[in-house]
């Protein structure tokens, strides 16, 4: 009985092609494997209408970094987010100051202030 060759598994074997790429491997992954891989990493799928010519200078600045433009897309919503949710924070802080400040004037204070 002859034994199959034992190829190593390393990044190289797998940047090689050298594991997983027969046919045998191959299988189209079904709705559920979808979801259960988006729930797995917390993302959603949404659908967005955009101006074709941004999405063409997303697909050039995307093929410029090495990348494909959704994942672009999706690390410029990421870096934009943390500071327009701070911007957010702040504005709301400042209207909770006011309205305690308000609140905590004279009445007679109250009606000059309006």
């Amino acid at each position: 009985m002859a034994t199959a060759k034992k190829i190593i598994n390393t990044p190289k074997a797998w940047e090689e092609g050298l594991l997983g790429r027969d046919e045998e491997y191959v299988a189209i992954a079904g709705p559920e494997h979808e979801s259960a891989l988006d729930e797995a990493l917390g993302m959603q799928a949404i659908s967005i209408r955009l101006p074709r010519q941004l999405v063409d200078h997303y697909k050039l600045i995307a093929h410029f970094h090495g990348v494909g433009y959704q994942p672009l897309m999706r690390d410029v919503l990421a870096r934009f987010v943390p500071a327009a949710l701070k911007e957010v924070l702040e504005a709301e802080q400042a209207k909770a100051v006011k309205a305690s400040e308000q609140a905590t004037l004279p009445r007679s204070r109250k009606k000059r202030a309006a």
